[in-house]
């Protein structure tokens, strides 16, 4: 590549990147005032200043218009499993994950807001959409856990581990989005649910208290069997 190409490669992606934030911001905007079911693609079209193919070409399905943080949503606890300590179990690792997400306020854990929450709340839609995105994040933690502990691929271990850990996150969330619908301010979600999330997961202990609990010297395993 001749090198007086890379600075005209950088402005078109940050352009691109520019024209995507533009369509997401004026989205939002649109499903908060108008609601997700009443607002169009060519709404949003002429909102941003672009054509509705621009709005496809960046958000394939309306749903992303209004979830654009799904993949960091559905990867975030299979990679808090895979990133975690020498030692450390799943549990330990996502119970200290959510609760740095609530002390950070974190939008992916669900401070969106109470006029974000509300969007959700009042569409079907998304709130079916909502759902999907839990199961898929399951899934990922299921794949997760699997690898990290060299399960059988028919072990039903990692599964069972993965619905209980989600159901937990599941509960959590709700948690924050009904607090935020109630008018609570995201600080004060945060207090609550900085009490209320250990209760969840100690409900966990007795059964995942020491499950893929990897020591430091363990070697990881090979085409699934330990060396």
């Amino acid at each position: 590549m001749d090198p007086n190409d890379a600075p005209a490669l950088g402005l078109r992606e940050t352009k691109k990147r520019e024209t995507r934030q533009l369509i997401s911001d004026h989205a939002t905007r649109l499903f908060i005032d108008h609601g997700f079911e009443h607002t169009t693609i060519a709404e949003i079209a002429d909102a941003a200043r672009v054509a509705k193919k621009t709005v496809t070409n960046y958000f394939p399905h309306k749903e992303d218009l209004a979830l654009d943080h799904q993949d960091e949503f559905v990867a975030a606890l299979a990679a808090t499993v895979t990133s975690r300590r020498p030692g450390e179990t799943p549990l330990t690792a996502l119970r200290h994950a959510f609760l740095a997400a609530v002390a950070a306020h974190d939008p992916v854990a669900g401070f969106a807001g109470r006029p974000f929450a509300r969007m959700i709340a009042d569409s079907p839609t998304l709130t079916s959409c909502l759902r999907g995105l839990h199961d898929r994040r399951e899934e990922a933690l299921t794949a997760a856990l699997a690898e990290s502990t060299d399960a059988p691929p028919d072990d039903i271990t990692p599964r069972t581990a993965a619905t209980l850990l989600g159901g937990v996150h599941r509960v959590l969330f709700t948690r924050i989005q009904e607090l935020t619908l109630a008018g609570r301010t995201n600080p004060q979600v945060a207090e609550v649910l900085a009490r209320e999330a250990p209760r969840a997961f100690d409900l966990l202990t007795p059964a995942l208290a020491e499950y893929g609990r990897r020591g430091p010297d363990r070697p990881r395993a090979v085409n699934g069997d330990a060396s």
